[in-house]
């Protein structure tokens, strides 16, 4: 899956849009106080990021090697509770 079958798959579930975040595809203006997020890494490139942002501070939760990886996690991430 990628980023943008990522965003279709959330939004058919029922996450909230202020709940995420990701590159490119669903970036919102301005940001909320708090959501998790999907982007490349600032850090390592050619990897991605899942994380969560709070209050100003992104904090990568992990770094993955393939976009297919990183939309797997950040979509456990956000329908754990499903």
């Amino acid at each position: 899956m990628d980023r943008k079958a990522l965003r279709t798959v959330l939004r058919a579930r029922g996450v909230q849009d202020g709940h995420y975040y990701i590159e490119d595809v669903h970036e919102s203006s301005p940001l909320p106080t708090d959501f998790l997020y999907l982007r490349r890494s600032t850090t390592a490139p050619g990897t991605w990021e899942t994380g969560s942002y709070e209050r100003g501070t992104w904090e990568t939760i992990t770094q993955h090697t393939g976009e297919e990886d990183a939309c797997a996690h950040l979509l456990r991430l956000l329908t754990a509770d499903d």
